[in-house]
């Protein structure tokens, strides 16, 4: 398999769902949850059955046209309200109990405008710790290799790969479905890095035993029997795990459903990248090097 040999194709697939999720984010954006723009969050449960349509229009009679409602547990309704004070929270049960019969809050959270700015900065510096930790950690373990910085770059550069088209996935289910962005999806790009740079230091540590062996001179050839040699563990251990994450997002409910559509688009490709990206960029920057004195 001359993986190496065929980079500039894969290459070219990245772009394009980069390119993809880019636009997306432009357009759509990201739709933020309470925990990022304020607003109430309330569970209810009726003793009758209320359909979603006519909960729906109940609470655009009330003075609500823009409350998400989504259908959790045994039947329960999580609206997504903005912010409410006590008496417009009392105000629009008594309003859903006069429409709809007996009802109960089974749980409600707000949140203030002050709390999700910060939720949102601390979300940001949390990736960007991530970010710069593992570029000085990966450095900091092939520092005996030649510029062992190359490596902690094109790892941060297949993990920014990794969360852009996360995040551009996301954006399209949101434009298209109205999903929102919660403190799920920033778990799940947090477990992305981590997972995803597993695999990289995987594939650059076999890289680096072979550079020790001297099984070539070329290395683009070193790194092409590298990926080779590791291919197969990356496919099952990444096989297992898109599994597990199906059975959280077709079982598990909507309660989690952000953290694993992030880590189930997240994983697919945190292979691709770890296999195909990381690698080759490596060998893509050392023959840029080499090229000068070659001529």
């Amino acid at each position: 398999m001359n993986i190496v040999g065929n980079k500039r194709w894969f290459f070219l697939i990245s772009a394009i769902f980069i390119i993809a999720s880019v636009v997306s984010l432009v357009t759509f954006g990201l739709k933020p949850g309470i925990e990022f723009s304020s607003g109430s969050l309330m569970t209810i449960g009726f003793e009758q059955p209320v359909s979603q349509s006519g909960l729906k229009a109940e609470l655009t009679n009330l003075g609500y046209p823009e409350a998400i409602i989504q259908i959790v547990g045994e039947g329960d309704s999580l609206l997504r309200l903005p912010e409410l004070s006590d008496n417009a929270r009392e105000t629009l049960v008594a309003g859903l109990t006069t429409r709809f019969g007996n009802l109960q809050v089974k749980e409600f959270d707000s949140v203030s405008p002050i709390v999700a700015t910060e939720t949102t900065r601390n979300a940001g510096i949390a990736v960007a710790v991530a970010a710069v930790g593992i570029l000085l950690y990966i450095s900091w373990a092939f520092r005996k290799m030649p510029q062992p910085f190359r490596y902690g770059t094109c790892a941060v550069i297949a993990l920014v790969h990794d969360v852009v088209i996360s995040t551009g996935i996301i954006s399209i289910l949101g434009g298209i479905f109205g999903w929102q962005v919660d403190l799920g999806f920033v778990a799940g790009i947090l477990a992305v890095i981590g997972y995803s740079i597993n695999d990289t230091v995987v594939v650059f540590d076999r890289i680096r035993e072979n550079l020790r062996k001297g099984i070539s001179p070329d290395f683009a050839a070193i790194v092409n029997s590298s990926l080779v040699e590791t291919l197969g563990r990356s496919f099952n251990t990444n096989l297992t795990t898109l599994f597990t994450l199906l059975a959280l997002l077709l079982f598990v409910g909507a309660s989690i459903r952000s953290f694993a559509v992030v880590m189930l688009v997240g994983a697919t490709f945190g292979m691709f990248s770890s296999v195909f990206i990381a690698p080759n960029l490596l060998v893509a920057w050392v023959e840029r090097r080499q090229q000068p004195t070659s001529q």
